[in-house]
């Protein structure tokens, strides 16, 4: 099957002046990954791990100080094959924004105008995307399309203080998914909602993704999450990717260490043994160390991965990890540390100024 999003060598940093200094950011740095139609791919990794950096890059958010240094992102559906990286806000308004790429944002109220009804909303989005005529027409839609989702009509007379958090959110998806896209986003969908809440909105995901057969980009950093809706899990750490695969094996047979510290830390029915957090901080992405950047805080390290950067090494039944510790597992050769690595930097190919 042909990918609907493939993510090549990705390299999106942030840089700013101010009072004479220069600051790179590498929130993203040579990231890979395809996204098929018809499946629920999750995004995981703790904070600053450049997870909201790369879906800006993927829904075409970019701005200053963000900039797309290399790589491409294709979308290819029936009727375009383009990099969005490279298509201008214009572009991206008319042709890719809510009829092929839509956003559920983290926060409902990010979405909702507090002071207009729900259905002025609709009306904002139908109207600049597809044209707005016959407004008895419009409602009649809209209704149906909220009906479909689980959710009255009488929302769309609704102020969005009149909602509840859980019913805030299922109205910010029924407004992602109104002209039924391609992808659709969803950056940490289920935040700041209890878990019986969080049941329904993920349920409501599951089935939009079931019935239209489209592509969810699911970013959060609640594992227990992905265990239950994703079909493949992603691992993110510091700008790059630790490991990918399919979510039973992520869960059932994790081989990098940081994988594993994730799936570890999630609580079991019945254990009363206390989680072990990880020592440390992630990299300050403006200086990253060097090699694999996971280093300073691997109980698995060893002085290659200080100084050379892991191969992305694939594994059985579209596993994918870049760890040199799991190359000596499986029996591949692993190179000799880079002595001549001064300072830690000269080893790493993705460490570079130009931004041009």
């Amino acid at each position: 099957m042909e990918p609907l999003l493939s993510v090549t060598d990705l390299k999106a940093y942030y840089r700013t002046e101010a009072y004479g200094v220069s600051r790179t950011v590498r929130a993203v740095d040579g990231v890979s990954f395809d996204l098929y139609p018809n499946e629920i791919y999750g995004l995981a990794g703790e904070s600053s791990c450049g997870k909201t950096t790369l879906i800006k890059v993927i829904s075409g958010n970019i701005k200053n100080p963000l900039r797309v240094v290399d790589g491409q992102v294709r979308f290819t559906a029936p009727g375009i094959d383009r990099d969005l990286a490279t298509m201008t806000t214009d572009e991206l308004r008319k042709t890719m924004r809510w009829k092929r790429i839509s956003y559920v944002m983290q926060g409902s109220m990010s979405v909702l105008n507090p002071v207009r009804r729900i259905v002025h909303t609709f009306a904002d989005i139908v109207a600049t995307h597809r044209g707005l005529r016959d407004r008895a027409a419009f409602r009649k839609e809209m209704s149906d399309h909220l009906a479909r989702l689980g959710l009255p009509s009488e929302v769309l007379r609704s102020f969005p203080h009149q909602l509840s958090g859980g019913m805030r959110q299922r109205v910010a998806i029924a407004l992602a998914t109104i002209f039924q896209p391609n992808l659709i986003i969803a950056d940490e969908p289920t935040t700041a909602l209890d878990v019986v809440v969080q049941r329904g909105v993920l349920q409501l995901l599951k089935q939009i993704q079931a019935d239209s057969g489209n592509t969810v980009l699911l970013v959060t950093h609640d594992m227990a999450v992905h265990a239950n809706v994703a079909d493949r899990v992603m691992i993110m750490y510091a700008g790059r990717i630790m490991e990918e695969g399919l979510t039973e094996t992520i869960f059932q047979a994790p081989r990098h260490p940081y994988t594993k510290h994730l799936i570890g830390s999630l609580p079991k029915i019945g254990e009363r043994t206390a989680r072990q957090g990880l020592p440390g901080s992630p990299p300050n992405l403006s200086d990253p160390p060097a090699g694999c950047r996971f280093h300073p805080r691997c109980p698995a390290a060893m002085d290659v991965c200080r100084t050379v950067v892991p191969e992305t090494l694939h594994l059985v039944n579209r596993h994918r990890v870049a760890c040199h510790a799991v190359a000596l597992e499986e029996g591949l050769p692993v190179p000799e540390p880079d002595l001549t690595a001064a300072g830690g930097g000269a080893a790493d190919p993705n460490r570079t100024e130009d931004l041009r």
